[in-house]
């Protein structure tokens, strides 16, 4: 029983350092966090729902690529459509090409050492973002870069929330067919994406590239106006509770998690009241344990209030969109969820263009279709069964 005991001892005491270099490290960090603003833009913007088709027109856009590559991912894998994109990667380089690739520590952490060094002997600059540090491990090791950003030649960019794999092409099958939603950008906006890719090589490596003109060629404006929002685990969750209050007719929140804030469940229940039509759509199927417990919380007093819960059944739904009233629409890397409000380095398009809106809730639109509307009845029933996960889940909501 003493053994018993001082292994008790050890793990409480274990849990409550964990839980101080947590809240310390999120003290720290809020006192001492960047920030970082763009303007409106003008650009021409492509919306991409589907993994073959990005990956076609990006790798034909590194292939073409005469000056410079610079590429963020959360996640690369280790499999044969990684290989592709490696090799392509590697090709450009030995052409002379500057070819950058920037991975977030812990999403990219089974990158082969093999597959790294093969990299840097062909002349690409490989870095990982966002490496834990001393003295609050625990939280920097929570906090992830979740960008995806890729900008070739400083005259198109890529950015949105498909990364690096097969699972990205329909090709796990746990998961199967895989929806996302990801932006092809040309025009003046690229010189954003440039700006905020130079900004996390500067922060991850020390090296200073972010006055650098050649990497910032004249580029003309497009036809959809819009704004880039880079987010560090701060300002997220204003941004989402200005959408939830400007929404004066219908809101569309899509998220492959489901966790919001306490400010923001109150905003979303005040927006049901004065009668706002709200739907939300989300995965059946889950690619993380517990997000999906997690979830089913919030959704009770949002379907007695009229909100339509739509669960996507045609594979995995991972498309992070907001969409309010057809006046703005928000597309990029943040999750509705608290990793992505308090933890992560994201970065999101703001768009107000009617038309372009439009299309976004076409797509929308055609993705519900292929969902089920949740009950109250099937909630219950979720929630009865799986009882402790919830649970559970409910405690690690900021972490998940």
């Amino acid at each position: 029983m003493e053994v018993i005991g001082i292994i008790f001892l050890i793990f409480i005491t274990l849990l409550v350092l964990v839980a101080l270099d947590f809240q310390l490290g999120r003290q720290y960090f809020v006192k001492h966090q960047r920030d970082r603003t763009f303007s409106r833009r003008m650009s021409d913007l492509t919306l991409i729902t589907d993994g073959e088709s990005l990956y076609e027109e990006l790798f034909q856009s590194i292939q073409k690529s005469t000056h410079s590559i610079h590429i963020l991912f959360f996640i690369v894998r280790n499999d044969d459509i990684s290989n592709t994109f490696y090799t392509l990667l590697k090709e450009k380089a030995k052409e002379g090409v500057e070819v950058r690739l920037l991975l977030d520590f812990v999403g990219s952490f089974r990158l082969k050492r093999k597959t790294k060094a093969e990299l840097k002997r062909s002349g690409v600059q490989v870095e990982f973002s966002r490496r834990p540090t001393f003295p609050f491990f625990f939280y920097s090791l929570q906090s992830r870069n979740h960008r995806k950003l890729a900008i070739i030649d400083g005259k198109e960019g890529y950015f949105g929330g498909f990364n690096i794999g097969k699972e990205y092409i329909g090709r796990n099958p746990n998961l199967g067919f895989w929806r996302d939603y990801h932006l092809k950008c040309e025009g003046e906006g690229v010189l954003d994406l440039q700006a905020q890719f130079l900004d996390d090589w500067f922060e991850s490596t020390g090296e200073d590239l972010r006055n650098m003109k050649r990497y910032f060629p004249p580029l003309p404006k497009g036809r959809i106006e819009h704004h880039f929002v880079p987010t560090y685990g701060n300002r997220l969750e204003q941004h989402f509770l200005s959408f939830i209050e400007q929404a004066k007719e219908e809101l569309y929140i899509c998220s492959p998690y489901f966790i919001p804030s306490k400010a923001i469940m109150k905003a979303l229940i005040q927006s049901l009241e004065r009668g706002v039509q709200m739907t939300i759509m989300v995965p059946i199927k889950s690619d993380h344990p517990f997000v999906k417990e997690a979830s089913l919380p919030y959704f009770a007093p949002l379907l007695q209030r009229g909100a339509a819960i739509y669960q996507y059944d045609y594979g995995f739904y991972h498309a992070k969109v907001i969409i309010v009233d057809e006046h703005v629409c928000d597309i990029g890397t943040a999750n509705f969820d608290q990793r992505s409000l308090y933890l992560n380095d994201e970065i999101n398009c703001f768009i107000y263009d009617r038309s372009f809106i439009q299309l976004v809730k076409e797509a929308v639109t055609h993705d519900l279709q292929k969902a089920k509307l949740l009950t109250t009845k099937q909630l219950t029933d979720m929630r009865t069964n799986a009882r402790f996960r919830v649970q559970l889940a409910t405690l690690l909501a900021p972490l998940l």
